[in-house]
């Protein structure tokens, strides 16, 4: 069942966001007001979104349409894989948009750690006036067990580290399924989140430091529709180690699937969307 959201709850919130033991959990629901400078075009960030964007603005067959890595492996076996990162970088890094209020409500607060499923940079530029680490999720790799990379921003420009040379006192943004800066790499396609997951599960595609600074920590998740097993696979290996309440989702109109999982992981359904919880945060303020 959802529930409204009581000044109990949103006072466990903030009070959890302000001494950084709930951790926020970006879906593209948080980009629900970004547009493109130029057209008022809305930025593609859900599945169906990206799948026309990718398609160029066309519907793909019904069973592709199910889900976008589904579809995007289509376009890999059919373009290669270089026509999905090409497709990311143009979209994210090469063209305008408008700022979403939840970044713009995100600079204000400031947290520890961010974890952010979208591929756009507006999260780095919320961050891009201090140091902070980055990590990025990269699925199919050869050269290394590991499906991570990790940067240190020093307040002008990412430099590549290793685990060992990680400030602990520096924020850490979570790109789980890529970004295309300071490098392009992108979790996409079928065979991606495949490969991905399953370091996922075997501990390979997160940090060691962020194994131990995860323990205990509950998640705010924002715009994150539950919905499907690759986002929900992804989530749930992400927040191990988690109490019995992982935390909370924002969710106006929650699936029958959806009540079932939330109720299994221990997520508390919010009956609030994001533009909501942003007047609710303002009205708190």
């Amino acid at each position: 069942m959802t529930r409204k959201m009581t000044g109990k709850v949103m006072n466990e919130i903030l009070s959890g966001l302000y001494n950084n033991r709930v951790v926020p959990y970006l879906g593209p629901g948080v980009l629900y007001d970004a547009v493109n400078v130029k057209t008022g075009e809305a930025m593609p960030a859900d599945s169906n979104s990206l799948i026309y964007a990718m398609n160029d603005g066309n519907p793909m067959a019904p069973k592709l349409m199910y889900e976008f890595p589904r579809a995007a492996m289509n376009k890999e076996l059919k373009k290669g894989r270089n026509f999905l990162s090409q497709f990311f970088t143009k979209t994210y890094s090469e063209t305008q948009w408008t700022r979403a209020a939840l970044h713009d409500w995100l600079v204000e607060w400031k947290p520890k750690y961010v974890i952010d499923i979208n591929r756009d940079t507006q999260l780095q530029q919320s961050y891009s006036d201090q140091e902070h680490t980055l990590i990025c999720g990269v699925a199919r790799i050869t050269e290394t067990q590991f499906r991570f990379r990790i940067y240190h921003y020093d307040g002008d420009t990412y430099h590549e580290i290793t685990q060992n040379k990680v400030s602990p006192n520096l924020p850490i943004l979570f790109k789980p399924m890529g970004t295309p800066l300071p490098d392009a790499n992108y979790v996409a396609s079928d065979a991606d989140y495949v490969d991905y997951i399953t370091e996922l599960m075997g501990g390979f595609a997160i940090p060691d430091f962020l194994k131990e600074y995860r323990k205990d920590k509950q998640y705010l998740l924002l715009g994150m529709p539950l919905n499907r097993d690759s986002e929900r696979m992804v989530m749930s290996d992400i927040t191990y180690n988690s109490p019995a309440h992982r935390g909370w989702v924002l969710n106006k109109n929650p699936t029958a699937k959806e009540l079932r999982y939330c109720e299994k992981k221990g997520l508390e359904i919010i009956d609030m969307d994001v533009s909501e919880f942003l007047n609710q945060m303002q009205v708190a303020a």
